[in-house]
């Protein structure tokens, strides 16, 4: 199909409503127009959405891998498969994600993303990279490897950051050494600083919050609740993620990481304005593998996945989701009993905005970026639609 086309006969959600049915143009990869009467334009070619949602596409920006790929792996290839992965699911851009490692390796990532960002055609496009690590807390680490993980070091990361041009967000502990001034370094650079694996306090999130961090990382998943101190509570970053409005949340919807009560808890009192949705996806997302491994393929962390998750071989721990955006949105509406407009909002255009990306993204709005995904009542994706160019439909292109 040509860059120009229309979508017709759709139910397009929009950021206030559901439009029965309602037609699209898709002109030079933007959206032109949108006519509530579902007008077409003569000698444009259709796409039929057969009454399906029209909606948004979803932006993940928080994922490690799927398809058997991670981006540890440093390789172009895996970096197009899990983009052309996500896409079948509805991703039509993503944060790539890196898990706790060598300087070194962070480098070669940064180079690899630099080539598969020049090639991406395939699938969800890349808005810059998510470095989750190394500044951790170890008893906040979950399943990062212990042996990288360490104290913000400027001599470490100003390095890295002569890349800023390529990263997108960066997660760390604020409660460990030179992490204030971390996150600092980071705004100066246009860098979104993000609180993970952390054993910080109240008094340390308001202190990280003063020096620039805005996002608690994957919500209740490797941070710290409630502390007792010499006999006196303590508000850990779960706590101060929920009460303080300056923090935005992201939380991993697949119903296991976080079961029905909690999603409700936090959407009753974050509001979908404050919640981004992610897979936190890794390498065995979208495959039937029961057994797959976390990082890099060659030494990373062998796991197991059941009951729709991956644990560590003892079932002691979670280690990472194998979740896709569909599960989310259909996760949040069955057992999270939220609105499909919330939810849309959720896993799209308040994404864009944390990530920066709201003036082109994020919404099916006339000018924007024509990222869209067609999906059934049951959440199934038909199309998905990445800056005008159809890179998934239900029984091939």
């Amino acid at each position: 199909m040509s860059k120009d086309f229309q979508i017709i006969n759709g139910k397009v959600i929009t950021p206030f409503e559901v439009l029965s049915e309602a037609s699209l143009w898709i002109k030079d990869g933007k959206i032109a127009k949108i006519d509530r009467n579902n007008g077409l334009i003569p000698g444009i070619p259709e796409l039929d959405a057969q009454g399906h949602y029209v909606s948004p596409g979803f932006i993940d920006i928080h994922v490690h891998g799927g398809g058997g790929c991670d981006f540890m792996d440093a390789e172009v290839e895996g970096f197009l498969q899990i983009a052309e992965l996500h896409a079948r699911y509805g991703t039509t851009a993503m944060v790539p994600t890196t898990l706790t490692s060598e300087s070194s390796h962070l480098f070669r990532i940064l180079e690899i993303y630099e080539k598969a960002l020049a090639v991406n055609k395939r699938g969800a496009s890349f808005l810059g990279l998510h470095l989750e690590g190394p500044y951790f807390s170890m008893n906040q680490r979950g399943a990062q490897d212990p042996r990288y993980i360490r104290d913000p070091d400027p001599r470490e990361y100003e390095p890295i950051l002569a890349k800023a041009h390529l990263i997108n967000r960066w997660s760390a502990a604020p409660e460990r050494d030179g992490a204030l001034a971390f996150g600092r370094r980071l705004r100066e650079c246009g860098i979104l600083a993000a609180i993970a694996h952390t054993d910080a306090v109240y008094e340390e999130v308001l202190a990280a919050i003063e020096s620039g961090y805005s996002l608690s990382t994957h919500l209740y998943s490797g941070m710290s609740g409630v502390t007792r101190r010499n006999a006196f509570r303590f508000a850990g970053v779960i706590e101060s993620s929920l009460l303080l409005d300056e923090l935005d949340v992201e939380i991993i919807g697949d119903g296991v990481h976080l079961p029905a009560p909690f999603l409700k808890l936090i959407y009753k009192i974050k509001g979908p304005d404050k919640i981004a949705l992610i897979t936190d996806a890794m390498r065995a997302a979208g495959t039937s593998s029961t057994e797959s491994i976390l990082g890099h393929k060659e030494d990373g962390l062998a796991v197991i996945v059941e009951d729709g998750v991956a644990k560590l071989p003892d079932r002691s721990s979670f280690a990472g989701s194998v979740a896709t955006s569909d599960r989310l949105v259909r996760t949040m509406m069955r057992e999270g009993d939220v609105p499909l407009i919330q939810v849309i909002r959720m896993m799209s255009t308040t994404p864009a905005r944390i990530c920066g990306v709201q003036q082109r993204k994020g919404s099916l709005t006339v000018g924007k970026d024509a990222d869209i995904v067609v999906f059934n009542d049951d959440i199934c994706v038909q199309h998905t639609i990445v800056e005008g160019r159809i890179v998934y439909s239900v029984g091939g292109l």
